[in-house]
C-alpha cells in the first residue's frame, strides 16, 4: 500500500509529517487532508477569530497529490452575508 504524508499549517506552526500513513490511493489521502481542516480550526480558533488552515498531501516521492485551505472569519463586525445584518 502507498504511503502519504499529510502537512499541516496554521498560519502560526507549519507542521511536516515525516511519518506518513498507508492509504490506498491518492483518493484517500484527499480524504485524510481533508479531514484534519476541521481538527485544525477545532484547536486554534479559541486563539483568534481570524486564520488560515492548509493542508497538503504527498506521496512517497514527496509529490504534491492534493492541497487545500480553509479561510475562518469570525467576529462581531464579519456579518456579510444575507440574514446575519
Amino acid at each position: 500500500m502507498p504511503r502519504y504524508f499529510i502537512d499541516t499549517d496554521d498560519d502560526e506552526t507549519l507542521v511536516i509529517d515525516d511519518e506518513g500513513m498507508d492509504l490506498p490511493d491518492h483518493g484517500a489521502a484527499r480524504w485524510q487532508a481533508l479531514d484534519a481542516l476541521p481538527d485544525m480550526a477545532r484547536d486554534k480558533m479559541p486563539d483568534g477569530d481570524n486564520r488560515t488552515f492548509r493542508v497538503c498531501a504527498r506521496d512517497e516521492r514527496g509529490k504534491v497529490v492534493y492541497s487545500a485551505e480553509m479561510k475562518l472569519q469570525g467576529g462581531s463586525s464579519n456579518a456579510q452575508w444575507p440574514g446575519c445584518e
